[in-house]
């Protein structure tokens, strides 16, 4: 399911048009994204946990090549799911 898609079915589900369901999924998204750059966790109740964990510096290889490469520390964005969405998947 692409975004396209999503905002189409929320804009049945919530019976408003596509264009504002639209704007509150871009809107979801944007608050998400500023508070994982922020360093906060977001919880939604029910659904899950989205948050940044560090990976640490490591070394790695070129497939190609087999030569040994340093990659930098970085943080990831994680996802957690809850209970609930654990629940509905089994």
């Amino acid at each position: 399911m692409n975004k396209k898609e999503i905002v189409k079915a929320v804009s049945e589900r919530a019976e408003v048009t596509a264009k504002d369901a639209e704007r509150v999924i871009d809107a979801l998204f944007d608050e998400v994204s500023d508070q994982l750059v922020a360093g906060e966790k977001v919880v939604l109740s029910n659904f899950g946990t989205f948050e940044v964990r560090d990976r640490k510096a490591r070394e790695g290889r070129n497939p190609s090549t087999g030569e040994t490469i340093h990659i930098d520390a970085q943080k990831t964005p994680a996802f957690k799911a809850g209970k609930q969405l654990k629940d509905r998947l089994r």
